[in-house]
């Protein structure tokens, strides 16, 4: 593209859109690429809903229920992404897939993903905590403006960069100077724009979305913050349970918990309801939290 201005003006979800769009280049074969703005690495959440495109490449009539997923290696964002998905199975009801996420030869992530036929059931669920509403609440690009100068360059640049998905911390922790506080939060989030009804591309948006901020509830009772350069953080395993249709341009509740932190590792979970209450997915990760700033509880 010669003229740069379009580009520019571009919506960052469609940004996402493309991102998510993998190239086929054989039966089972897809090949990803990393946004120019990626960081140090490839946003682990980048490759969570890459590698669920790539199983729904390969799945007709179903719809992913859960998936459960380990990083092994650091992705490098100057590279493309190759995808290898196998057939692990397709029955009566359900259909299962897994996903290898290739680069330099080596494996740096892998997914397997459970798809099933529609169907009703009994159900049951937890109710939505009570919480502010995202109209009475700053957005996240507002904290961070609010902060911007007392960053580094390199963070600065990385803060002010445009996002497909729009966060609403209900209890957000301060990015400079974290006080220890209960390893709990409350995002509101949803996407700029709308992606119409589509149930697949719904699912690798919230996949994708569900990867930010899990991991920070870990480490607010430590007092520490990422900003700071002394805290090694990184995502670990990712598991996810999708139960219900929602549109990622609507507010959805992220609620997040932490229950455990040891061996330099957090473990998190999360809940995510719509704004009517309906819970439609769950999440739980760990991640790698090394402090290497002295001595920290």
């Amino acid at each position: 593209m010669t003229d740069a201005s379009p580009q520019a003006d571009k919506n960052p979800v469609e940004d996402l859109i493309d991102l998510l769009d993998l190239e086929q280049i054989e039966m089972n074969l897809f090949r990803g690429h990393s946004p120019d703005v990626s960081w140090q690495r490839v946003f682990g959440g980048q490759v969570i809903g890459q590698a669920l495109v790539a199983a729904y490449r390969t799945v007709e009539d179903r719809v992913c229920h859960s998936l459960h997923a380990y990083f092994i290696r650091p992705g490098d964002p100057k590279i493309p992404i190759v995808y290898e998905v196998d057939r692990s199975r397709d029955g009566k009801s359900f259909t299962t897939r897994r996903v290898v996420a290739i680069q330099h030869g080596k494996q740096i992530f892998n997914l397997a993903a459970s798809f099933q036929v529609q169907e009703e059931g009994f159900e049951h669920q937890a109710a939505m905590p009570d919480v502010p509403q995202p109209e009475d609440l700053p957005n996240e690009s507002e904290l961070r403006k609010a902060i911007e100068d007392k960053l580094p360059e390199a963070i600065r640049v990385h803060f002010a960069r445009p996002r497909p998905i729009e966060i609403r911390p209900v209890n957000p922790q301060d990015y400079i100077d974290p006080a220890p506080i209960e390893p709990v939060q409350h995002v509101w989030f949803r996407a700029r724009k709308g992606v119409g009804d589509d149930i697949a591309l719904s699912q690798c948006i919230l996949a994708y979305a569900s990867d930010m901020t899990l991991l920070d509830t870990c480490i607010r009772p430590h007092g520490v913050s990422w900003v700071s350069g002394k805290l090694q953080s990184a995502s670990l395993d990712h598991a996810m349970w999708f139960h219900a249709p929602f549109r990622t341009d609507d507010w959805l509740l992220y609620t997040q918990d932490s229950p455990s932190a040891s061996g330099a590792r957090g473990f998190n979970r999360g809940s995510i309801y719509t704004r009517d209450g309906k819970l439609v997915a769950s999440v739980a990760q760990e991640g790698l939290i090394r402090y290497r700033g002295g001595q920290k509880s």
